[in-house]
């Protein structure tokens, strides 16, 4: 008798609809990270060349933060542990409106690169993060290899160089901050690798279920929106140029 499972309209191709949940999830999840980064260069670049804007996070005689500076700084940390907290209460359209939330807060805590260095090595910066980030993604996305035990040691690395960098405030040592970024670089780029792999498995897993795949979408953009940022501001310490 003749096989008519793969001729038949009416049976669903399993295997080719397992390959594309994984390609669906990623998309939306880069569609998020993309638009929390449009947002954030958008709000630094407004409050980074506006002195009217950038006094309102900086008294300008002194140099030191104002109020709402100080909120500005330290309330990403907070939505942060919000939207992992939030996770199995909070909706999906809550959670990526915490997101972006966040992005605009960091938008404008970033924007005092642009007092510190030229517009166009920040340009030129950002094009280098883009080019790395997009590069160690997608090769997460096709490797085979599992990263979950250089996962393992770039997380330990990555609060060696919290605790460090720490250690250098009180220190001002400029060699120190040199290996620091140097680690730092290293530490984001695998990070990078890594997340997207976990995020491609994410989406093995949670492609049916809408409304937790939405959430577990919000964290995945959360996570590659961080790994690019802290990879843009190490490598700025190499090629900015201070104004």
């Amino acid at each position: 008798m003749e096989n008519n499972w793969n001729n038949n309209p009416n049976v669903i191709d399993y295997t080719q609809e397992s390959a594309i949940m994984p390609k669906t999830f990623v998309s939306n999840v880069m569609v998020l990270m993309s638009l929390g980064l449009l947002i954030s260069a958008a709000l630094a670049y407004m409050f980074g060349n506006s002195a009217e804007l950038f006094g309102m996070l900086y008294n300008l005689e002194t140099g030191g933060r104002t109020g709402l500076g100080w909120i500005v700084m330290l309330a990403p940390l907070g939505l942060v542990l919000g939207l992992g907290a939030g996770l199995q209460r909070f909706s999906s359209n809550t959670l990526i409106l915490l997101f972006l939330v966040f992005a605009a807060l960091m938008g404008m805590s970033l924007s005092s690169i642009f007092v510190v260095y030229s517009a166009s090595s920040i340009t030129l910066t950002f094009l280098i993060a883009a080019g790395m980030f997009g590069t160690m993604a997608v090769a997460g996305y096709v490797t085979n290899t599992d990263l979950s035990k250089m996962g393992s040691i770039l997380f330990m690395g990555l609060i060696g160089i919290i605790i460090a960098s720490v250690v250098n405030w009180f220190l001002g040592s400029a060699q120190l901050d040199y290996i620091i970024s140097f680690l730092g670089v290293l530490i984001f780029t695998g990070l990078t690798a890594y997340d997207m792999q976990k995020i491609k498995q994410m989406g093995m897993t949670v492609g049916h279920q809408g409304e937790l795949a939405r959430k577990m979408a919000v964290m995945g953009a959360l996570s590659l929106y961080l790994d690019f940022i802290n990879l843009f501001l190490f490598l700025l310490r190499f090629f900015g140029n201070r104004d």
